[in-house]
């Protein structure tokens, strides 16, 4: 619950920050005043700072696992702590025609009291897509760090079955995107849940990853490819029931192939078992003392106990050589009372 708190006051003080220094920057290099106070950039500018402001929840989420939660960072991610790249490329690829033909379809259906859409130009499209490709799938991975990562293991940390931390999360994930109209709002709940049970089901959020990120690039990328696009404020939640029909469809297929996928190539679901220490001697032998010679002046080894010659117990002075006798003296027997070794086990 701290590290919760943590996260949400870290990101808005991050967040207010972000937004404050572009201000500056954009006041100082002479760019307009937009109508709500803001400063005007223009549509891919303007599209890149808001994606960054919710990318910045990834070191966000990170600081709080490793600072609040007290384990390592790459635990949110999944239970090999850490991102499983080739995973998280397999996942991409089964996503990428899946969605390629759900949004095909979308395109083909027809816009009610829409005008026409008309092509940006390849001057605009190609610098907004090349921006967009690099931080689509920034911002779709701090959304599933923060729903399908903090907040599932938060929850879940006082649950038994996964569903009651899978549930919260899915509903307030909807939330986040506004309320728009009740088929949007339960598309977006029906997604987070299948996020969050392909997370759990597969053991990271690769699965939920892939799908947010190729679903974002298709949607950003459609409107980025038309005039005045990326100047719309409609998300997810705002689409009618036709739309949130084919991507249910596309998540109903993309889930399917997943898990059709991790029963080819299973990736990894459970932490890995800590290596074993062994012990110190094995079980059934007496440790053997080494030689030990003093040197005046340093404190007698841990386990060895000097007596009033200064040698260890159970020794005895070497015989120098004028005494005519160079064989060394013998070695205490096991179990003696004077002997410095461990008793057996």
């Amino acid at each position: 619950m701290v590290g919760t708190l943590f996260v949400a006051v870290t990101y808005m003080v991050v967040t207010v920050l972000l937004y404050g220094l572009v201000s500056i920057l954009g006041a100082a290099r002479g760019y307009p005043e937009a109508p709500d106070g803001t400063v005007e950039f223009g549509p891919v500018p303007s599209t890149a700072v808001d994606l960054l402001t919710i990318a910045v929840a990834i070191p966000v989420v990170l600081l709080a696992v490793r600072w609040i939660g007290r384990r390592p960072a790459g635990t949110v991610s999944s239970v090999t702590g850490g991102l499983r790249w080739r995973w998280l490329g397999l996942c991409v690829l089964t996503a990428l025609p899946v969605l390629a033909v759900t949004t095909g379809v979308m395109l083909l259906l027809p816009a009610e009291d829409e005008p026409a859409a008309r092509w940006a130009g390849w001057e605009f499209f190609g610098p907004a897509l090349a921006m967009l490709v690099v931080l689509v799938p920034l911002q779709a991975a701090a959304e599933e760090y923060v729903f399908r990562g903090w907040l599932t293991q938060a929850v879940g940390a006082f649950l038994r079955s996964p569903w009651w931390a899978i549930a919260p999360q899915a509903v307030l994930f909807a939330a986040a995107h506004g309320w728009g109209t009740p088929w949007g709002f339960a598309d977006l709940v029906v997604y987070g849940a299948v996020a969050g049970w392909l997370t759990v089901r597969t053991g990271g959020l690769e699965a939920a990853i892939g799908l947010h990120a190729v679903n974002n690039l298709f949607a950003f990328g459609i409107s980025a490819a038309v005039v005045d696009g990326l100047k719309s404020d409609d998300t997810a939640a705002d689409a009618p029931w036709q739309l949130v029909a084919l991507d249910l469809a596309g998540i109903a297929l993309y889930t399917v192939a997943v898990l059709w996928l991790a029963r080819r190539r299973p990736p990894a679901r459970t932490a890995p078992a800590p290596t074993p220490v062994p012990p110190p001697f094995p079980s059934g032998y007496a440790q053997v003392p080494l030689p030990y010679t003093p040197v005046p002046g340093f404190p007698v080894p841990y386990g060895v106990h000097a007596d009033a010659s200064g040698l260890p117990q159970g020794t005895a002075p070497s015989a120098s050589p004028e005494d005519g006798d160079s064989t060394p003296p013998p070695r205490p027997a096991a179990g003696t009372s004077n002997s410095p070794q461990r008793p057996v086990a």
